[in-house]
């Protein structure tokens, strides 16, 4: 469980934002040279996040190039900041040397047009410029996103650049004892959305009113960011699973799952399913079916320990050819699955019969990863549930606490089912 509350306090450790910050610098650059590289040039939000502690904006995400960073040796990282904004990360990040912010060169994934190839070139100086005086000129440089236009200028440039998003995944998957905090309140948080759900629930509402109000709930907690997703599915709509929500109204005797996709707290994400039926009692079926999916789940949280492996845990789960008459697992991709949770939402290691069988990654104490499962009727109804725990050296601490023991009932009324008993 969460050990502290959500804000900082002089009188309580609670998480120690510098310690974790220098953890997640120095375990980048120790991957880094690991891997034999002179330098990582990240692009994506949760590798500049991870180094330089420095918060990407809503509307920067997804457009790598707007904003990045450079770790060169080392040295302290560089963060090249989109436009001016640089001057306010002299207020708010001290820990970045005030001579190591600069303003990016943006070519917004080509949308600058003809002007891309001479910003990527401006880009491209910079990052030599850099190499240069952090004395690890011509080695090799690990890029963690490669758009189109960089190859060209980058191979006229002389720059030796290799993949870097491996070392940065190396590095992001094991978490510190305050990367665990947050992670612990990550899953403290979304009991009590899952809690808000089951009060707020009811036939007559809609997917997307759901939606909205779980959204304005966790907007109101102190360190939120942001939540990329509150999945709300009700009915047909539950299976095959569409990872959505619509204006569908939600009928007496749904089926509702409802996954809280990335509630993002001070960076750190979660994914968390529980399943609902509203305003009657689920079905003999419908029980039957959650019994399955319950299994199923459990039966791979059992395998868990320092030292199994991902391919221990797929192997728990049953062939998607086999239950539900698929072609082949990719088919089911994401259906019986495991994955990482950090800075982003797909940490190492993830976890599906596609390819855990065949490339099992170690399971390391540090690591931090949801397990999920589902099961349905074609078009009717379907289930989905999932934990999220931390990975110890003598256990496994699971940090999502709504109950998961049963389809958690929303307000059935006296006599609506033949299933209920008085």
């Amino acid at each position: 469980m969460a050990n502290f509350g959500t804000v900082g306090m002089d009188w309580q450790q609670r998480v120690n934002w510098d310690r974790m910050r220098n953890y997640r610098l120095e375990r980048a650059r120790e991957r880094m040279k690991a891997h034999g590289l002179g330098a990582m040039l990240l692009m994506y939000d949760e590798n500049i996040r991870y180094v330089t502690a420095t918060l990407t904006p809503g509307w920067c995400k997804l457009k790598p190039g707007l904003r990045y960073a450079l770790l060169c040796g080392d040295d302290a990282p560089v963060i090249f900041e989109q436009g001016d904004v640089g001057f306010q990360l002299e207020r708010h990040n001290p820990w970045i040397p005030k001579e190591n912010i600069r303003h990016a060169f943006p070519w917004i994934k080509g949308a600058a047009g003809p002007a891309s190839i001479s910003q990527v070139t401006k880009f491209t100086n910079a990052i030599v410029q850099e190499m240069k005086k952090s004395n690890v000129s011509g080695m090799k440089l690990g890029v963690d996103f490669v758009d189109i236009n960089m190859i060209q200028v980058f191979k006229d440039a002389g720059v030796d650049w290799v993949d870097g998003m491996t070392p940065m995944m190396e590095a992001r998957a094991i978490k510190n004892v305050d990367e665990q905090e947050c992670m612990r309140m990550v899953g403290a948080i979304g009991d009590a959305a899952h809690w808000e759900c089951m009060k707020f629930l009811k036939p007559g509402l809609t997917e997307n009113q759901v939606t909205a109000h779980i959204m304005e709930f966790l907007y109101n907690i102190p360190g939120m960011e942001d939540v990329e997703d509150v999945i709300v599915s009700s009915g047909p709509n539950t299976w095959p699973n569409w990872r959505n929500f619509s204006d569908r109204i939600i009928k007496p005797g749904d089926i509702v799952f409802i996954d809280l996709a990335a509630l993002t707290w001070n960076g750190y994400k979660s994914c968390y399913y529980r399943t609902y039926c509203v305003g009657k009692e689920p079905s003999q079926e419908q029980k039957d079916v959650y019994a399955i999916a319950l299994k199923w789940l459990y039966d791979a949280i059992k395998t868990v320990k320092v030292g199994a492996t991902t391919k221990d845990i797929a192997s728990q789960w049953p062939s998607a050819q086999k239950t539900w008459g698929y072609e082949d697992e990719d088919q089911a991709a994401a259906n019986l699955w495991g994955h990482g949770l950090g800075l982003a939402q797909y940490d190492t290691p993830v976890i599906s019969r596609i390819w855990s069988l065949d490339f099992p990654v170690e399971i390391k104490p540090g690591m931090v990863f949801a397990l999920e499962t589902q099961h349905g009727k074609m078009y009717e109804w379907g289930v989905r549930i999932e934990e999220m725990m931390i990975v110890h050296e003598d256990k496994i601490e699971l940090i999502s606490g709504f109950p998961v023991e049963q389809i958690t009932v929303v307000d059935p009324q006296p006599g609506y089912s033949r299933f209920i008993k008085y």
